[in-house]
């Protein structure tokens, strides 16, 4: 900028104060405009995101509390793991069969310690927890990690599960 153009707050409301009361108007006019346009684009989409982010934290950590209540009692109550001698490829492959998610099981792999990495993609989340449960209980079966992620379909989830036998 030039010396001779310095802005100052002064100089602002010198030169707002020698407009024409029209052009005065105009100014308010435009400051109100702009001040909605920020207000609409940038700040009320701001405020309703974050407000969103808010409650699924608040969800997650509802879940998070509730599934750690549940654990204890779920692991406590769990029958020993059966000693059939079934090699744990077989136990999931039977199991996956009798629950119908046979057709979801997308890949399975050999581990370390015996452990058994399954795939599954499209399957019924609520089929998916209960096979794991019954293997599980039924079986000794101990999961790993599981990562479960939905799918564009209702219902369905896509899942990578890590599983290993229990201690006989």
């Amino acid at each position: 900028m030039a010396p001779d153009m310095k802005l100052s707050l002064d100089s602002l409301i010198d030169s707002y104060a020698n407009l024409p009361l029209k052009e005065r108007r105009l100014v308010i006019v435009g400051a109100i405009a702009l001040l909605g346009i920020v207000l609409f684009s940038v700040l009320i989409p701001l405020d309703h995101a974050v407000t969103r982010a808010r409650a699924r934290v608040e969800q997650k950590r509802a879940d998070l509390n509730w599934m750690q209540t549940v654990a204890v009692p779920v692991l406590r109550n769990a029958p020993a793991p059966s000693s059939s001698g079934e090699s744990l490829l077989v136990i999931v492959d039977r199991s996956a069969r009798e629950a119908k998610l046979d057709t979801a099981l997308r890949g399975s792999e050999q581990g370390s310690a015996g452990s058994l990495s399954l795939r599954l993609e499209k399957a019924p989340f609520d089929s998916l927890v209960v096979w794991l449960g019954r293997l599980a209980q039924q079986n000794g079966v101990v999961i790993d990690s599981a990562t479960i992620e939905k799918t564009g379909d209702a219902g369905l989830v896509n899942a990578a599960i890590v599983l290993r036998p229990g201690l006989m």
